[in-house]
């Protein structure tokens, strides 16, 4: 009996990430940057015909229409991926559920899957986003910001002095004593600022809800690693997130599907 395949395809607003997972592991893990998708086409004409295909895409119409292009080379419908009222465990309490990022959604998803407990979902990106999780699987809602690069740029772009650099090559310091230094810092301090404020009323809630539980940090991105060593709080660093929480949306639709 041949293994059903699934191509997993999260679209972000800067790269491409992509696995082609059996039912149980991935077999292979790309990523591309968006202004460099059409590498897709030699690269997925390598691989084996996947039996379904599913997106995240929050990238807009022409990263949809380049990747719904791309897929043309197989027989194969994709499913692209929108927040739900609720699904596989997670209650979404957006006021518009579907205008939740479907990237966002799949992480939730794929966090709840993996603890089942409270926790903040923290996706460090282009933009930040910090998403709480309660311990029935209640989405409660999250903040979005800019990510690490996005802090730096407006910062230079936008000051006269700072726009002298270019790039910003500076360190962390406690207190810094240069300007590259300084924005390095400050964009660590106010990116886990609002993420430990994120952790902090979570655990206020949690403890108003009576669940005597400690509050993990899920995180995820491009840019977690560089918010790895100064989070304070329990946390972990799930590389694929995003991508494991849309193989758990088609396996779980497929399930549902058999059983009707």
């Amino acid at each position: 009996m041949s293994t059903a395949l699934l191509l997993a395809i999260d679209s972000g607003n800067t790269a491409i990430k992509w696995g082609l997972h059996d039912g149980e592991r991935w077999i292979t893990l790309g990523r591309v940057l968006q202004n460099e998708r059409q590498v897709l086409q030699q690269v997925w004409h390598t691989l084996p015909l996947p039996e379904s295909v599913i997106i995240a895409n929050v990238a807009g119409k022409q990263a949809a229409d380049d990747l719904t292009e791309l897929l043309k080379q197989w027989p194969v419908q994709p499913h692209w991926v929108t927040a739900n009222n609720q699904q596989c465990g997670v209650i979404n309490n957006y006021t518009e559920p579907t205008q939740l990022g479907s990237d966002r959604w799949a992480a939730l998803i794929a966090a709840w899957y993996r603890l089942h407990a409270p926790c903040l979902v923290v996706d460090v990106g282009t933009a930040m986003t910090v998403d709480a999780l309660s311990a029935s699987g209640y989405f409660l809602g999250g903040i979005i910001l800019p990510g690490p690069y996005l802090v730096q740029q407006s910062l230079i772009k936008h000051t006269d002095k700072l726009a002298q650099s270019q790039s910003v090559m500076g360190c962390y310091q406690d207190f810094p004593v240069n300007t590259n230094d300084a924005l390095y810092s400050g964009t660590i301090q106010a990116l886990c600022g609002a993420l430990q404020r994120m952790h902090h009323l979570l655990a206020f809630h949690s403890e108003q809800e009576k669940v005597p539980a400690a509050i993990e940090i899920i995180m995820t991105g491009g840019g977690a690693a560089l918010l790895d060593q100064f989070v304070t709080a329990p946390h972990r660093i799930v590389e694929h997130l995003v991508l494991e929480g849309l193989v758990i949306i088609a396996q779980t639709s497929r399930l549902e599907s058999n059983q009707k």
